[in-house]
């Protein structure tokens, strides 16, 4: 699976995906940076069929209104240390893929993992 991992989620969360075998970018590798438009990250998700993950729920809007990004893992666990959300990447990655994979929203907070689009 392809994965865009949007400024505010740690870029070991894609180093993660990596090592699991996918091919994931964090968007602090992209030409603008962390600085890098919702536009051209919900442009450059289609075009590779990147799955975005973020927090920021405009992809969530964005997809509700019309189909942009391909797909998004949502994360809305609130204030969460870093180290933590890596850990609730990495204890429940099998689940997230699986989800993903049939699903176009996931959204993923401290305490479940479910269906918001499918």
């Amino acid at each position: 699976m392809n994965f865009i991992v949007d400024a505010h989620i740690p870029k070991a969360i894609s180093r993660l995906l990596q090592e699991a075998g996918h091919n994931s970018i964090h968007t602090s590798s992209l030409e603008l940076g962390n600085e890098t438009p919702d536009k051209l990250i919900n442009k450059i998700s289609i075009e590779e069929n990147r799955i975005v993950i973020t927090k920021d729920s405009d992809f969530y809007n964005s997809f509700i209104l019309s189909k942009v990004p391909y797909k998004i893992i949502f994360v809305k666990t609130g204030n969460i240390s870093k180290a933590n959300l890596i850990n609730l990447f990495k204890n429940n990655l099998d689940t997230i893929l699986f989800l993903i994979q049939e699903n176009s929203i996931i959204e993923l907070d401290s305490s479940e993992i479910k269906i918001s689009y499918a």
